[in-house]
């Protein structure tokens, strides 16, 4: 089983409207709600590769009861939600039919309390020990955490010996990649903030120094950028892709963890990566892709970089 974490778990709303239009009223054409947070959409995506997910984090309010309802929908996905006295934040994606552009609103989360907060961790461990075979830390932080939140997990999953990727940003990001994950994924704005550094191939260099076994960069339409202990690489899509990109970084995530857990030497993890990620932006919905445009992206992905010498 692979763990996905959503310390702020959500209800994702996506309203279709014809054209958006600032100070305007809108017909909405289409209305979809879903469980959202970067960790969902990974364990959905983990799903439909094939995997077992258990996804746990904080669910609380009448939200968060519209959350439970619907993961018992979602094929292979376990719930381990903890639940919470505060509710479930909402996320709001406005997609533009005419240019197919997103505009994304997102509440706050829940303020959690340091009781609630204890109690997570001790279901996490529960988790780490229940034949994890990798874990995936992704997102925002919602009140209440310590901003080292995910430095605890990290190191909570290397006690267990459960490889751990990190997805997030900001001062969780700088302090959860010197707790040792074995991958950390920022995007281009945040591995700039973490590093000081624009330039991707220097700016990867220098996470890894900061701790991270490996070092994963989303760098848009041009790919991922990975420094590791066997090798540099880079890969792309084979064309630039057009539609709804949020979810497409998640959906890169899991390409990243399943491949880990089946083995996969770096460039054809990268490549899955790759593929996912650009099949999820022609994607309406986050989290979802057609298995067909997966495939062909996949089979002409291109991947380029050499292992370090032996």
């Amino acid at each position: 089983m692979i763990l996905t974490v959503t310390l702020n778990a959500a209800l994702d709303i996506t309203y279709r409207v014809p054209a958006l239009t600032p100070h305007a009223s809108h017909r909405v054409t289409e209305v979809i709600e879903r469980p959202g947070g970067k960790g969902l959409n990974v364990a959905r995506v983990l799903a439909a590769l094939g995997h077992d997910v258990t996804v746990t984090g904080f669910a609380g309010g009448d939200t968060g009861r519209v959350l439970h309802e619907r993961l018992t929908r979602e094929p292979r996905v376990t719930d381990a939600l903890v639940p919470v006295d505060g509710a479930t934040r909402r996320t709001l994606a406005i997609v533009d039919a005419t240019t197919g552009d997103t505009t994304q609103l997102n509440e706050p989360g829940p303020a959690i309390s340091p009781a609630e907060w204890a109690a997570f961790q001790e279901s996490y461990e529960e988790l780490l020990r229940r034949d994890a075979a990798a874990v995936a830390l992704c997102g925002s932080l919602p009140p209440g955490v310590p901003v080292g939140a995910y430095a605890t997990l990290v190191r909570a999953a290397r006690a267990a010996k459960v490889p751990v990727l990190l997805d997030t940003s900001g001062e969780a990001l700088r302090r959860g990649v010197a707790a040792r994950p074995d991958i950390v994924k920022p995007n281009a704005d945040e591995l700039a903030e973490l590093t000081g550094s624009h330039e991707p191939a220097q700016a990867t260099r220098d996470a890894r120094r900061r701790g991270a076994y490996a070092v994963v960069a989303s760098l848009g339409a041009d790919g991922l950028r990975a420094v590791t202990p066997e090798g540099t690489w880079q890969a792309a899509p084979p064309t630039r892709v057009r539609g709804n990109p949020t979810g497409a970084g998640d959906s890169a995530v899991a390409g990243l963890l399943s491949a880990l857990v089946e083995g996969l030497p770096w460039p054809r993890r990268l490549a899955r990566a790759v593929a996912l990620s650009a099949a999820t932006v022609e994607s309406p919905v986050a989290g979802e892709f057609a298995p067909s445009t997966y495939e062909d992206l996949l089979a002409r992905v291109a991947v380029t970089g050499e292992a370090t010498a032996a």
